[in-house]
């Protein structure tokens, strides 16, 4: 699951009508994730996280990507970690049963 966090973040930064887990499973799909797999992460994330928290993760997402030498290398364990970093336990909570439950292994 390489640059997922990249692709959470940029999918969760654009405006558009669609629904919050069609542009985080397209932002994936851009990464490499296969459709099935983001499609699965993407309606796991938008059921059971908020806008706002949808926004938190993006937020720290892209603060986490700003720095890295190697922004086109990303794995599970970076997502959970950023998620982990967020205040709120429950994003880490629900990213992490997102990718297992999506066949995503860290």
């Amino acid at each position: 699951m390489a640059r997922t966090t990249a692709a959470i973040a940029a999918t969760l930064l654009i405006t558009a009508c669609a629904a919050p887990s069609t542009r985080i499973a397209t932002g994936l799909e851009r990464y490499g994730l296969d459709a099935q797999r983001s499609t699965c992460v993407g309606q796991r994330l938008e059921r059971n996280l908020s806008l706002g928290q949808l926004q938190q993760l993006g937020n720290a997402a892209a603060a986490y990507r700003r720095d890295d030498p190697n922004p086109g290398q990303l794995t599970v364990g970076d997502l959970i970690r950023v998620a982990g970093e967020i205040k709120d336990p429950r994003i880490a909570l629900e990213v992490g049963k997102a990718a297992a439950g999506c066949g995503i292994a860290p």
